[in-house]
Order: C-alpha cells, then sequence, then structure tokens
C-alpha cells in the first residue's frame, strides 16, 4: 500500500497537458528476483519513475519499452529472463537466476476504469481488497477489485470470466498469496493488496521518539498517546500522524484499532501500561508490545489471575514482551529498530532469522509454504519456562 500511496502522490504532480505516464507491474516470477508480483513503477515520458520492479536492473529497459506504450497507448507485457549472466537483451549481467514478468499500461485518465482512479479508491478506503489484472491480449490491463465485504468494485468486460475470477479473489483474502493464475486459458494476475501497519505507541518518553520517526520513514501511520501533555509536544514527535492526550479508562473509545494496528506500551509506568494492556485485549489488534524486562510483564499476569482476567492461547502469540528481536539492542535508536523489525515479522507471518539459513526463496512462490510462523511466546512455552 505504501508505494501505491507513493506512485499516486507522484502522479497527482505530473503535468498531464505535458506529459504522458504509464504504469508498470510486476505480474509473474518463476525463481529468484528483487522485487515480487505487485510491485510497482509509475513511469513519465520525460524518463523519470517513481518506485521499482527490480533492484535498478530492469528499470532502464523498462522506461524505453514504457515509451513505445505511452505513444502507442497500449498495454504490453515483457518477459525478462535473468537467468544469463549476460543478457545480451539488457546489455547488463543480471545473474539473479529468474524470469521475471512485467505489464507496462499507459495511463488514460479519460477512461472510466484508469489505474489511477482504482489506486486512488484502494488508497482511500485504508482497507484489504483483492485485485485481478488481465495480462496478455486485447484486454491487457482490465482490472476486477472486490473488497473484503466481497462487493465488486470494478470488474472485467467478460462476464462468464467475471464469475471465475470472483471465486479466486475471495480465496486470495485467506492465503494472501498473489500470484498468476490461468483461468479459461488466460492468464490473470491474482493479488491482495493490504493497508500499511499503523502503530499506536502508549507513552510518549524519550525513548518513544526514535520508534515514531522510523516507523514514519516505513510508511506507517503513526500515533502517540500518553497522559501527561508534556510528553506529546510536537517537537517531540514531528512526523507522527496524530499526538493524544488521552486518560487509560478512554483508549478503546479513542482510537480505532484494527487487525491493521500494532500496539506498543512503552510509557515506564507499570500501572498505565498494565490498564492499556487490559484494554488491549478486548481489540483486533495482532501485536502488542511490551517495554520492559519479563518480571514486569508476570506480574501484569499475576494480577489479572487474581481479578479472573485469562489470556487466550491468541492473545499469547499477540503479546510480545520483551518487546523486540533479538539483536543486541542497548540505544534507543538500536530498540527501535529491534521493535519494529519484530513488528513487521510479524504482519508479513515470518520468524525474523537470518536469511542465510532460509530454505528456498526470500520471496513467497507459487505452492511454498514459506511463511510459517515461529512464535516464541505461545502458552506451553510460557508454562514451562515459569516452571
Amino acid at each position: 500500500m505504501k508505494e501505491l500511496k507513493t506512485i499516486l502522490e507522484a502522479f497527482k504532480k505530473v503535468d498531464l497537458s505535458q506529459h504522458k505516464a504509464a504504469l508498470a507491474t510486476v505480474v509473474n516470477v518463476k525463481g529468484s528476483s528483487y522485487r515480487s508480483p505487485g510491485a510497482r513503477m509509475l513511469i513519465t515520458d520525460d524518463g523519470k519513475w517513481v518506485g521499482s520492479i527490480s533492484g535498478g536492473c530492469l528499470e532502464g529497459d523498462a522506461l524505453r519499452k514504457a515509451r513505445k506504450v505511452m505513444i502507442e497507448n497500449k498495454p504490453m507485457t515483457i518477459t525478462y529472463d535473468t537467468r544469463e549472466e549476460s543478457n545480451q537483451n539488457l546489455g547488463i549481467g543480471l545473474g539473479c537466476n529468474g524470469v521475471i514478468d512485467v505489464l507496462i499500461e499507459p495511463i488514460d485518465t479519460e477512461a472510466k476504469s484508469n489505474t489511477i482512479t482504482l489506486i486512488e479508491q484502494i488508497v482511500s478506503q485504508n482497507q484489504p481488497v483483492a485485485l485481478a489484472t488481465r495480462v496478455h491480449g486485447e484486454f491487457a490491463g482490465e482490472k476486477y477489485l472486490l473488497d473484503q465485504n466481497q462487493q465488486i468494485q470494478f470488474e472485467f468486460s467478460d462476464a462468464d470470466l467475471n464469475k471465475k475470477v470472483f471465486h479466486e479473489l475471495v480465496d486470495v483474502f485467506h492465503h494472501h498469496r498473489s500470484e498468476p493464475k490461468f483461468i479459461q486459458e488466460e492468464e490473470i494476475f491474482i493479488e491482495l493488496i493490504q493497508p500499511v501497519i499503523s502503530l499506536i505507541i502508549f507513552g510518549g518518553g524519550f525513548d518513544a521518539r526514535p520508534v515514531s520517526t522510523l516507523a514514519k520513514s516505513l510508511g506507517w501511520n503513526v500515533q502517540v498517546t500518553d497522559e501527561c501533555v508534556s510528553h506529546i509536544a510536537p517537537i517531540f514527535f514531528p512526523t507522527a500522524d496524530k499526538l493524544s492526550l488521552c486518560q487509560r479508562e478512554f483508549i478503546d473509545c479513542d482510537f480505532t484499532i484494527t487487525p491493521f494496528t500494532a500496539c506498543v506500551l512503552m510509557s515506564h509506568n507499570y500501572e498505565y501500561d498494565r490498564d492499556v494492556l487490559k484494554k488491549l485485549l478486548t481489540t483486533q489488534t495482532p501485536y502488542i508490545g511490551i517495554l520492559g524486562p519479563r518480571k514486569r510483564f508476570d506480574k501484569m499476569l499475576a494480577e489479572f489471575e487474581s481479578q479472573g482476567i485469562t489470556l487466550s492461547k491468541e492473545d499469547w502469540q499477540r503479546i510480545h514482551s520483551p518487546i523486540g528481536l533479538d539483536i543486541g539492542a542497548e540505544t534507543p535508536d538500536e530498540i527501535a529498530l529491534s521493535i519494529l523489525a519484530e513488528i513487521q515479522s510479524k504482519f508479513t507471518n515470518r520468524s525474523g532469522g537470518f536469511l542465510k539459513y532460509r530454505n528456498g526463496p526470500i520471496h513467497e512462490r507459487k505452492g511454498e509454504q514459506v511463511f510459517k510462523q515461529v512464535y516464541l511466546h505461545d502458552e506451553d512455552q510460557h508454562q514451562s519456562a515459569n516452571g
């Protein structure tokens, strides 16, 4: 979603009376590549671009192909074979060992269902959507968009194809895998586009500042709240989207917490963190991180138990205390990196280990179950750790 927002912002600055634009999208990958299916790049006829479809290897050739697309006002899909060490067609040794299909389509703002209008709609909703794109032939670039409530927002011109694509888009909300599918002997790129992560930081101390700054640099939506007004002065959090003075008892009323919201408790006030945690247990957040030693969290658990509050298996999986990945962090900046890396791994369902020990491709590929999460704080482990 961040890339779509960036592309949309860049497109709004293009003077369409003077320039034409095109959008390049990675629609299929076989083997290894720098970017996964769904990666996008906005290109204008003055040779500028925003976003990327590779690590810089393919962009130059994509610019040349995009000029042809813009002149002819007709989409095309290009296949880049990077399996050879010396790719004479591109004039560069890529060595990526993969085959990448890239759809380049002209942006025609006069068309009823043009790509930019669709991107604008996706970004404004800030909800998960499933998108299907026809890749080849006369109708290349045509879109079918389904929201999480299974409401059709755009559809193909082929009624029979629409019926079959609908079921594929419903499925992608469950398996979360963006990939091409052959439907009615036609290649259709199916993808799930999810909102950017929203981060709520509870506590505005000095060590919350790098967490806010780094999260915002990743394109996340960032909110900071505290009960002390002096802790949330704008000068301390210049990039945050929202600063809130909120008493702990109103947390569930004043904040919208969705399955795409990460919550970090770092106030250094034990009672505040305990009470906020109690509120967060009733929300949909998949990640609750608590700064401080494990004994601090154990004390909260003992108090919860005395009040008849029992954590579910799902609660054990979403609560992270101590917070962060084990990277040897000591300074506030290093701790911020550790926290955000853990949140990223949680939302992508990855374990956060060294990539060099990973079996298979870095990015998910069709038919491979490479996103299995390793939870370090499940209920059984907690019980064994505490005797």
